[in-house]
Parts: C-alpha cells; structure tokens; sequence
C-alpha cells in the first residue's frame, strides 16, 4: 500500500499552481489518511460493504472538519454546524468552483474540501481493495492494475483542473510511471521466486526491472521533451467551462438610475475613505445594447473586452490594458445601500471584507477583471465593510491622444440602435479626422447644447427616465437636448460605437471628496460615463453630460393640447400622498412584525442540526435497507403461485438469517441448510431448532407436484416469521442492530432451486 499512497502523493502536487502554494496539502494528506485507516479498519472488522460505506461517510464528515475547515470547527477539532455544512457544500459544488476560480485560488472556503475528498476517496477504495481483493492474486497482476487506477485519476485530475503552467511534469510523470512499474513488475510470481531462494532467478528480475525502467525513462521523457504541447495549448477545464454566474439574471444597474437621483437622493448610501480628489466610485461597466437598455455582458455572449464573473479570493487578477495609477487601503461601509453590485475604484487588486453580514457571504464573491465590476451575490446590506487596494487609469489629456489609435478590443455587438444617432455622430465629428478628435468633438457637441435635468418635481423642464432606442431619439430630436446622465452617456456612447470604436457606459458615483476625510456618498452623487479603449493606453473616461440646468423656457416645444371630455372626477382622497405608505415600506413593516413575534435562538438551530446530522447519516441508509427488504418480503409473499410463495418464505428465511450473521451455505440444498444453521445456533434456554421442518415441507410444496392451498402458504410464512424472530432473540441488541444494515441476495441460490425444480 505504501507504493499506491506514495503514487497519490505525486498526482496531489500538480495542484500546486492551481492554489498558488503547498496549503492543500493538508486537508489532501488528511483524507489519505483518513481514507487508508478507515479501509484498513473496516477490513480487520470484516465489515460488509454497507457497513463499511456507512462509517467511512461518518468518519468523513465528523473528522473532515479538523482536517479540510479547521477554522469553522470547534476549538480547531471538533465539527460545528458550519463547518459540516461547508463540507457538504465542497463535496457537491467544489469540483464545479474549482474550475471557475482565478487561481492562485483562496476562496471560498469549500474549496478546500476538493483536495480533502479526492485524495479520502481514492485512499478508501485502493485499500479496500488491496485488502480484501488482492491477498492469494500473486499471478493476477491485472488487478494491481486496477488498484492503480485511482492514484491515475489524482493524476490527471490535477492536470485537468490545473493551469496552463504544469508542476514539475517530467519528474512527476517519470516518477509515477516508474513506481507504477515497480508495482506490477514484482507482483507476479514473486513468492515462488523468494520461497525457491533461486538467487539467479531474482538477479535476472532486478536487472529486468532496471532495464525496463532505464527504458521508461529516457525513452518517456524524450518523448515527453518533443510530443508536449506548449503552455498556450495545454487543455485544462479552466479554459473550457465558463463561469455559472450569470449579470444577466439581475437588472441592469442604469435602469435604476432615476432611482437615486429621485428616491434616495438625500439618503446616505455608504461612506468612502482612503479617496483622492477627482476619483471616481465605480458600480458597475455596462458594455452591451440591446435597443431597451445597456446591461453587463452575460457569460454566452462575452467578448475580449467584456470578460466574465469568476470566483476570486482576496487577491483579484490585475488589469493589464490600463496606464495605472494606485489607491491602497479604501475602505467602503454600507449604510442604505443594499445591492449584488460593489462599489469600488479603479481595479481592484485586493479585497477583504472587514465587517457585517459579509463575512459570512464572501464565499459568494465575483469578480470580472476586464471590467473592474465586483459582485457579492449574497447581496450587501447595512454594516458591511471591506477594504481594497486598487489600480486606476490615469487622466490623458487630450493632446496625448492626439495620435493614438483606438484599441483593437472586441466587444458585444450593439443591437438595434437608432439611425439618427449615426447621422448626429457624423455631424458633430465633422472634419475631425482622428478618433481623439471626433470623441472629443461630439462631447462638446453634448456638453455645450445640451442640458441637465433628472426629471425632478424642481426642475423647469420635464426628463423622460430611460436610456433605450426610443429615449435616446428623443433626446436628440428635440430642439434642446434635455436628459442626466443616464441619458447622454448612452448617446455617446453609441456614436462612439457607430465609428467602430471600442466604448462601454460606467454607472457610479462622484462624490465631492476632500483629500483624507471620509467622504458619505449619498443618490444625489450618482453618475454615469463613457470609457474608450485607445493602444498602449487603456480605457480612458469620456464625461458627454452637460452641467447647465436652466433651460430656455421660450425654445422648449410645447405639447399640443387635445380637447378632452368633460369627465366627473373621482372625490379628493382624505390622505395626502406624503402619508401613504409605499409598498417597500408595508413589506419592511410586515417583517418586522413578524421578527418580533417569534424568535429561534441561534443555538437552538445549533444543537438541533448537531443531532439532526448525525440522524441523518445513520438513519437514511437504515430506512432505504428497509424499504427494499420490506418491497422483497412483498414480492415473495405476492408471488403467482401458491407453491412459489412457499418457496419465497424459505428464501426471506435464509436472507434474514444470513443478515443476522449466521454462515449460509451459497451451494445447498434447503435440509443441508437448514442443518448448518441450526449447528450454528445454541441456546441457554436448550430450545430446540426449527429449520429443518420448514426445509422439508418447502421441498415438498415445491416438488410434489400437488395443488397447494393458499391456507398452507400462509403457513408457510407464519412458521418462516416465527422462525426469524427465535433467530433474532438469540442474538445481542448490537448484533441486531447491525443485521438491520446488512442485505444478502438469495437470488443464485433460488436459481440452483428453480433449476433443481425443472429437472425434476
């Protein structure tokens, strides 16, 4: 067995890119451990397999959170309710995550339970097997090869879900392949080899294993050197299987825009430290159009420069395409602001929540780094801190990207956007010949003929909310532009796309900050922008929405009013609107009524799920045996004929006593069974055995060919129940308790009966 851990042992190391380190090694070498100590176990009880499974799954849950989550468990030993759900979790969903994750991988927790299972597993079956199914196959070397397939699946494993970067493979290949072949090389004949003490004979072996060797070794890793693929066609999961998360299932951020600007516009949101004057809070990147709304790029239709949601930790990957500039130790606190979108600047390159309900949650953090959008799916509420380090673009001034060129960035198509906006594109570029220019020209065209209006009650001019095909043709029809935010950055944005440069719309906010203070971001701050990626540059800010707000009355169109029929008007409601309710707040309302009436203490879910698991993991094999002894006695009891329920109730006999321990014989006749089990049975109370009898009147029902009453099956199975239970009377309470997790299948013994029958 040493060979075949030693083997697991170097399959585990290819997992040292993937987590950036050797800290998998711990729960990995656990559940070897643990796996091989629970087969050896179970082999020198000589457990049957229900038995077996049923502990090693105990064993599983109740050590796995010492070795895979000691951080979850109690006082780092003993499992907590936390640390057994994380388990669970990791077993079902972590070989889904872990191909997701941007290494080097350090979250979410579960993740460690993927190393932990693996290596449990293989180790649980390879010594079972090598202890129960290999003794007396010295000349069988195929199944030493058998054996070896687990340790190969720990191998290719660690390729599969590795990176493009392997760990040491030609050492680790060669290494393998050469105990591999140490291990089936000397399993055959190697007793008799020992036993003769024919010295020339092992001489000849052992120069025959190092040729072999010698062999597998220059000629492998010669072949290794020339067939390899390189480091870019390497196939590893991570490059096929695209993130299960997907923006698309959660509204775009811009729909809300009018939210903030009209709802929660005094409301402090959260609070910001750590900024400098001019930056910028960033929400979310919004880089696809579908003619009703700009959105976040779902995982199917995600370009070179939209780029998907990945599990992360709290090192996020770097941004590449930016000319950076730094911001350390911003530290963002949620207030009324409860959302899946994060707040952040710029990148971010580290991330760790400090305080609140996400502690809990960060297991459930996704990062794009194509985009610099974060989002916590668990949502953030009121609490919740973290702090991140982040890269920002620099400010390029205009004569910088006098002569540079955009990008060659692939983004989303844009679909269905209006055709005026090509033909007032076209117009403000005019001469302008360069992509700096004509971006630059068509941001003055905005700024300067426009105006501000986010539709409020206090504004001259009413704002239609909304940043579709159909608002922004109403934006640029008019003889006065009038939108927010919401609305220039998406016009721009598709001008921007009409000339086929590279541009997305960034929702956040802009708060006014004082260099070193605490700034408290409130709606009112909420912004929107345009981002053009330009060569050797990166995405660089565009801001098209103008600043001034009192807009010419005498130059605004008035709607042309329609004679309208005299209609009796409803009576004026007694309450002013001031005072009604909103449905948000009867919601919030009912809840709170509803938390306050009744409560659980958390340690009640504690203890009741601490006893509930273990239940669980006892009872649920105890009531699946039970159902499909109780569906067997049925089907035997319910048989067509009256001489083949008889015969049923001898066999529901032999399987009950063989459940309860007693030796069957699998090759009998039913006397010659009945003698060897009532050999086997003695009794203090000297009560006599009673299988004989029942043998003899089965085989009579069976082969003496006469019409068998239903009267006499009935008892049959009275004399077959009646026997089971003195079987079971004369046994211990544990032996009873564990016949109820055995089942033994009478089904070749009743075929050598039905045969015998037809014989006859």
């Amino acid at each position: 067995m040493s060979i075949v851990l030693a083997l697991v042992a170097i399959g585990l190391l290819g997992f040292e890119p993937s987590f950036g380190g050797y800290s998998f090694l711990v729960p990995a070498l656990g559940g070897l451990i643990l796996g091989a100590v629970t087969a050896i176990v179970a082999s020198l009880w000589r457990l049957n397999i229900v038995m077996t499974i049923t502990i090693a799954v105990v064993a599983y849950f109740v050590f796995g959170a010492a070795i895979a989550v000691p951080q979850q468990a109690l006082f780092f030993v003993l499992p907590s309710l936390q640390a057994l759900s994380t388990i669970a979790v990791g077993t079902v969903y972590g070989w889904a995550d872990i191909v997701t994750l941007n290494t080097p991988i350090e979250a979410p927790q579960h993740i460690t339970v993927v190393p932990y299972l693996a290596t449990w597993l293989v180790a649980l079956v390879s010594t079972s097997l090598a202890t129960r199914w290999l003794p007396g196959s010295t000349r069988a070397a195929w199944r030493y090869g058998v054996v070896l397939l687990g340790p190969l699946a720990i191998y290719l494993a660690s390729i599969l879900i590795g990176t493009d970067d392997p760990y040491q493979a030609g050492v680790r290949g060669v290494g393998f392949a050469v105990l591999a072949l140490i291990w089936l090389g000397w399993r055959r004949a190697g007793d008799n080899v020992a036993q003769a003490g024919a010295q020339r004979m092992r001489s000849r072996k052992i120069a025959g294993t190092a040729v072999v060797l010698a062999a597998a070794v220059l000629l492998g890793g010669g072949a290794g050197w020339w067939i390899a693929p390189a480091q870019d066609q390497r196939f590893v999961l991570r490059d096929e299987i695209e993130p299960p998360f997907d923006p698309l299932q959660y509204p775009s951020p811009l729909s809300g825009f009018r939210h903030y600007t009209k709802q929660v516009t005094d409301d402090v949101l959260f609070s910001v430290s750590g900024l400098k004057p001019g930056d910028t809070v960033r929400l979310a990147t919004l880089d696809t159009f579908t003619g009703k709304l700009w959105n976040v790029t779902g995982a199917e239709s995600s370009a070179e420069g939209s780029g998907t949601f990945s599990l992360v930790g709290r090192a996020l990957p770097e941004q590449s395409f930016i000319t950076p500039e730094r911001r350390t130790g911003v530290t963002f606190t949620m207030e009324t602001y409860a959302d899946v979108w994060m707040p952040s600047i710029g990148y971010p390159t580290d991330l760790v929540f400090t305080a609140g309900d996400a502690l809990d949650a960060r297991d459930t953090l996704r990062y794009n780094d194509s985009t610099g959008t974060a989002v916590l799916t668990a949502g953030l509420h009121n609490g919740d801190t973290y702090t991140i380090d982040a890269i920002l673009q620099q400010v390029i001034s205009a004569e910088d990207l006098a002569d540079v060129a955009v990008a060659a960035v692939e983004l989303p198509p844009v679909t269905a956007s209006p055709d005026i906006v090509t033909a007032k594109a076209q117009e403000y570029a005019a001469n302008a010949t360069t992509p700096a220019a004509q971006l630059q020209a068509i941001q003055l065209a905005l700024t300067s003929t426009g105006f501000l209006s986010h539709g409020r009650a206090s504004d001259t001019v009413p704002s239609r909310a909304g940043h579709g095909a159909d608002r922004i043709v109403d934006l640029l029809e008019r003889n006065q532009m009038v939108g927010d935010q919401e609305q220039y950055a998406s016009a721009f944005a598709l001008m921007a796309r009409s000339f086929g440069y590279p541009a997305r719309v960034v929702m956040g906010f802009a708060p006014e900050i004082a260099d070193g203070q605490t700034v408290e971001v409130t709606g009112d701050d909420v912004t929107a922008w345009v981002e053009v990626a330009f060569d050797d540059v990166g995405w660089v800010a565009f801001n098209p929405t103008p600043d001034e707000t009192d807009i010419p009355q005498d130059q605004t169109p008035k709607p042309q009013s329609e004679p309208q029929p005299q209609v009796r008007q409803p009576p004026r409601a007694e309450a002013e609107p001031e005072d009604l309710l909103t449905p948000v707040e009867l919601e919030e309302s009912d809840e709170e009524d509803e938390g306050r009436a009744f409560a659980i203490p958390g340690w009640a879910y504690v203890v009741g799920l601490s006893l509930l698991i273990p239940a669980v993991i006892l009872l649920v094999p105890l009531l699946i045996i039970g159902i499909y002894k109780a569906r067997r006695a049925r089907r035997r009891r319910e048989a067509a004929a009256a001489h083949d329920q008889i015969a049923g109730a001898w066999e529901e006999l032999v399987d009950q006593y063989s459940e309860l321990g007693y030796s069957v014989p699998p090759k009998a006749t039913r006397v010659m069974v009945a003698e060897r089990i009532d050999a086997q049975i003695v009794s203090e109370e000297a009560r006599p055995a009673t299988l004989r009898p029942i043998a003899v009147s089965t085989d009579d029902a069976v082969f003496s060919g006469r019409e068998i009453s239903a009267e006499r099956s009935d008892e049959a199975w009275s004399a077959a129940r009646a026997a089971i239970d003195d079987g079971k009377s004369r046994l211990t309470v544990r032996q009873r308790i564990a016949s109820r997790y055995r089942i033994r299948s009478a089904r070749d013994w009743a075929a050598k009966v039905s045969s015998k029958r037809e014989d006859s």
